[in-house]
């Protein structure tokens, strides 16, 4: 695996590998979807404990023994219709330092959560476009009323990519949601969840907050 760089920042994310995984063509089963899950969770893990990879120190990679992550919960998988944004122009997304990357925000993904509309920008870093691999990549930055309360308060993190051209479903799975570098050191730059990325509902899906 490999972690993706903000040209020569400190703007590490975690997520190459995540990014990579192939977007599923149709809403998975039950049991498809545990697997799934599983998987994602034990790549995550791996990524933790490889010293080329993991935000964690040399101590702390010694004492890992795996993130914490809520159990796997089937409704916080959801498919969400995409609203593609054809006029947005490129801005510079804030971040926990001085950093701003350019982004654009692609769309908007509408969906329904415990009974409630709910819709969260899906967004390109204007800089991973021109990298091999990642030209396809999306991003979706968000907070949900379980940061600091199980999540960790700075918000999560969801990797998407781009779908085929004129598909308007997205899959949405809440339980592959990861925190920023930034919650486990401050060495990192990490694009902070725009305002109207903040969900109604609390997410107790994904990774814990570890404090």
């Amino acid at each position: 695996m490999r972690k993706w760089l903000f040209l020569g920042c400190l703007g590490l994310l975690a997520g190459a590998a995540r990014a990579q995984a192939p977007v599923a063509a149709s809403h998975l089963d039950v049991a498809a979807h545990q697997q799934s899950v599983l998987k994602f969770q034990a790549d995550l893990n791996a990524e933790f404990r490889n010293p080329q990879e993991s935000p964690l120190s040399a101590a702390e990679r010694q004492a890992f023994t795996g993130l914490p992550f809520y159990p796997t919960d089937y409704r916080y998988y959801v498919e969400a219709t995409l609203v593609r944004d054809s006029t947005s122009q490129p801005f510079a997304m804030p971040t926990s330092t001085a950093r701003r990357p350019l982004y654009r925000k692609y769309g908007e993904l509408r969906f329904v959560l415990d009974g409630q509309p709910q819709h969260l920008s899906v967004y390109q870093p204007l800089e991973l476009l021109k990298r091999p691999g990642f030209e396809d990549y999306l991003m979706v930055p968000f907070t949900d009323s379980s940061n600091g309360h199980g999540s960790y308060g700075g918000g999560r993190y969801l990797d998407l990519r781009l779908p085929p051209v004129g598909a308007r479903v997205m899959q949405l799975d809440f339980n592959r949601a990861y925190n920023p570098f930034c919650a486990y050191s401050s060495a990192y730059s990490c694009p902070v969840p725009p305002a109207e990325n903040r969900l109604t509902v609390a997410i107790p899906a994904g990774v814990r907050s570890s404090h």
